[in-house]
């Protein structure tokens, strides 16, 4: 796993921590299969991820992201009585 510190003016007044997840750990956070989520990539419902590397094959999400997207999703459906 990708691990990255940021200080200076882009952390908010303390070192935050950043936590790059691959394709295998968001399937297993969100418990669906990959197929699962790469049709809920192309269908819009869940965010594309980005290039670990300019011009290469790997990708992946920030953890934070990810774990935002299931906040809001489950904010989401409170509202509809879930």
């Amino acid at each position: 796993m990708a691990k990255t510190e940021l200080t200076g003016p882009v952390a908010s007044n303390a070192t935050a921590s950043l936590q790059v997840i691959r394709h295998a750990q968001v399937c297993k956070k969100l418990q669906v299969s990959s197929a699962k989520l790469f049709d809920m990539i192309a269908r819009s419902q869940f965010p594309k991820p980005f290039r670990l590397i300019p011009g290469g094959r790997a990708v992946g999400w920030l953890e934070q992201d990810v774990d935002r997207w299931i906040i809001d999703r489950k904010d989401g459906l409170v509202g509809e009585g879930a």
